[in-house]
């Protein structure tokens, strides 16, 4: 794996021109963090000077937000493509409209009751189908990419379709997470009618079943994913979600960058959501927050009370089954528990159920809204992210920015975005919170403990809440990189492109 920038280039005046697809973009549609990095990335790339622009599905949701918004249609092949600006940039969006694909009540990939679309194959075989136009000159746009940046599985089509194409355009493939693959049944792959060349284990076929994730694994010119720790697990069998040996084979072509977050919108000394601003130098403000937080859900407003705050995806691999596993005996602990998400109804229901019995010491909101992610991270002493896995991770840099340090993994992202607490790191003023492992009740039971140890030493408790808060989380680090690989894949595209297709 190379953890590194690719080699330089000599710089030319030319702005590059990249296509960024994925299948949501926020404020557009978000299911994850994918939605977080495909606005941001792209927005920081363009302060570069690189003329990015976005693709993605016209989902029902999307049109809905853009009602307000000047929309120009396009038609090609059957479809339209609708140009417009995504709200508060200058950026062009495409959005591919097919109504009897992308136009319907529900999420991105599924209905109400998370049920993927029994035809997602078909959605993202036409939104792959669209990009692969545009990319290749064939939309009657007045503009032409240089690299087409695909995301995750929805957009994996793509880099296999443009190797058929030796002008086409350079590829970057990024994985947000390589346990959702695209996978479905060979019938499916007779049905789109796919070339049967590209039926093979070294293109889309994977045990048997029609793989989208693989046409970018192995068709890209670049490979790159979320964090450099997350990069390493996925070159191992155990945490390479049954494609490390692909990531092993793509080694020299594949980096580990680490997201970023907007650090305007998460900036406690500006957040209007929370009821006291504060910085690093004022951190005796912060406590306020704590106070409004245990009033808003009617617990004990009691400040020697350690509060411990979760935001996130109620599922597996945010470690919801790990923590619901721990309450029995965390309620023993002096702490509370706030939490906010949404996900698996049995662990919505489970957590509702802890919360009836237990409402001094435990609040849960089954929903997600803005204010409230910002008022939990602004008013918690430390922040749960138990993760099983976690490919690089947002909330934990959003806690680290708010002075509340994370009770982390050690797995994925989180190691390269949490010093853990150490005399050694307390000592070079880098650490920032608590990894611990292996993942399971023990450990996380030790390390909350910690924790609490920590929240009665206010002193080097402090020390640690003003390493997290000074620490560099704006995502124009990860934008240099991105843009040094789109320098040189652009430098090297079209070598033995259509040789390596077949």
């Amino acid at each position: 794996m190379n953890s590194q920038l690719p080699p330089p280039i000599t710089a030319t005046d030319k702005p590059l021109k990249v296509l960024f697809a994925s299948s949501e973009i926020y404020p557009l549609a978000k299911t994850g963090g994918l939605a977080d990095v495909a606005f941001n990335l792209p927005k920081t790339l363009a302060t570069l000077g690189v003329d990015i622009r976005w693709v993605m599905p016209a989902y029902k949701e999307a049109l809905d937000l853009l009602k307000q918004q000047p929309i120009k249609s396009i038609a090609l092949n059957g479809i339209s493509l609708l140009e417009t600006t995504l709200p508060e940039t200058k950026l062009t969006l495409w959005l591919v409209d097919a109504p009897g694909l992308f136009d319907r009540s529900g999420g991105p990939y599924g209905d109400a009751s998370s049920a993927g679309w029994p035809d997602n194959a078909e959605r993202f075989y036409q939104f792959c189908q669209v990009i692969s136009d545009m990319a290749l000159g064939r939309a009657t746009l007045d503009w032409q990419p240089d690299i087409v940046h695909c995301n995750d599985w929805h957009t994996g089509l793509v880099p296999a379709w443009l190797r058929q194409h030796p002008q086409a355009p350079a590829t970057i493939f990024t994985v947000h997470n390589a346990a959702y693959q695209g996978l479905f049944p060979y019938s499916t792959f007779v049905n789109l009618g796919l070339d049967p060349a590209l039926w093979r284990f070294d293109a889309l076929e994977f045990h048997d079943q029609l793989c989208f994730i693989k046409g970018g694994l192995m068709f890209a010119d670049w490979l790159t994913t979320v964090s450099p720790n997350y990069a390493r697990e996925l070159t191992q069998p155990l945490t390479g979600s049954g494609l490390d040996a692909i990531f092993r084979y793509r080694q020299d072509t594949f980096s580990g960058i680490c997201n970023g977050i907007d650090t305007t919108e998460w900036n406690p000394e500006h957040d209007h959501y929370i009821s006291q601003t504060y910085d690093e130098k004022t951190l005796n403000d912060k406590p306020l927050n704590k106070g409004e937080l245990q009033k808003k859900f009617n617990l004990e407003q009691n400040p020697n009370h350690c509060v411990l705050g979760w935001v996130g995806r109620l599922s597996e691999q945010k470690g919801i089954d790990l923590l619901l596993d721990s309450l029995g005996e965390l309620i023993k602990l002096p702490i509370q528990l706030v939490l906010l998400g949404r996900g698996d109804a049995r662990y919505e229901q489970a957590l509702v159920s802890w919360a009836q019995k237990h409402p001094q010491q435990i609040a849960v909101k089954i929903d997600y809204k803005d204010a409230l992610a910002h008022q939990i991270i602004a008013g918690a002493d430390f922040f749960l992210m138990p993760s099983g896995f976690e490919p690089c991770g947002l909330t934990q840099m959003y806690s680290q920015r708010y002075g509340t340090p994370p009770i982390a993994s050690n797995v994925g992202g989180l190691v390269d975005t949490v010093v853990n607490i150490t005399t050694e790191s307390l000592s070079a003023g880098t650490a920032s919170g608590i990894l611990f492992s292996p993942h399971n009740q023990n450990s996380l039971l030790s390390a909350i403990k910690s924790a609490i140890r920590l929240y009665k030493n206010p002193e080097t408790y402090r020390v640690v809440q003003q390493n997290a808060m000074s620490k560099d989380f704006s995502w124009q680090r990860s934008a240099q990189h991105y843009k040094a690989i789109y320098q040189h894949i652009t430098a090297s595209a079209g070598v033995n492109r259509y040789e390596r297709y077949y």
